[in-house]
């Protein structure tokens, strides 16, 4: 199978199983996904939704965030991983977009890593998610999945994977796809006793063929 063989695959199963498969993470507005996968760095999505309906209620806005202390920001986070940190990076954050950004989630790239807290990871989720660019976020889930199922070949890093999936899936399907890769590593592709007797994608999974040649 080629290589272009295999992703055509993985998007017409996916077009077929999942055509509207969205983020897990609950929010009204592109600031709260903002705070959303902020606080979900290394922290799982269904911790973060029980975390941040107490947070929205009392800073619905980057102005009302930016005037909160540590103190009083704090406690709603503290059940977060890396409480400490994640609070000062969305005062931070709410702070220079007020100042720099007129208080509006910016939706470039290179304008969103520039706020405390925000890799391009995150700030590939945000346009994604909320612009549906043709931006893919790695995280552990994608990085896995994507090259258990041959999607991407020696990618050593989250970057360099990310360039192999932007370069072979088509524009259209990038926003999408990372959802698609997501949601299979969390529910299927699992990082330990992945369940591939159920798995839509064993026949093009070089994982399952180099588990069956073992």
């Amino acid at each position: 199978m080629t290589q272009k063989e295999r992703y055509r695959f993985f998007i017409e199963y996916f077009l077929e199983h999942a055509p509207n498969a969205e983020t897990e993470l609950i929010y009204d507005d592109p600031f709260q996904l903002l705070v959303a996968v902020i606080l979900s760095a290394q922290c799982t999505d269904k911790r973060v939704n029980m975390t941040t309906p107490a947070i929205f209620e009392k800073y619905p806005t980057a102005e009302s965030m930016s005037r909160a202390g540590f103190n009083d920001l704090f406690p709603l986070i503290k059940s977060i991983s890396y409480p400490n940190n994640k609070t000062k990076h969305l005062i931070g954050m709410a702070n220079m977009l007020v100042d720099k950004f007129n208080g509006k989630v910016p939706m470039k790239v290179e304008e969103l890593v520039l706020l405390p807290g925000v890799g391009r990871k995150t700030a590939n989720v945000i346009t994604s998610v909320i612009d549906s660019q043709p931006n893919m976020a790695v995280d552990t889930h994608v990085f896995r999945v994507s090259a258990r199922i041959g999607l991407t070949v020696n990618a050593k890093t989250p970057h360099a994977a990310e360039k192999q999936l932007v370069k072979n899936i088509p524009p259209q399907y990038i926003h999408i796809a990372h959802h698609w890769l997501i949601l299979h590593g969390r529910y299927v592709c699992t990082a330990r006793n992945p369940r591939c007797s159920e798995c839509g994608l064993a026949s093009i999974c070089k994982y399952i063929n180099k588990k069956a040649k073992s």
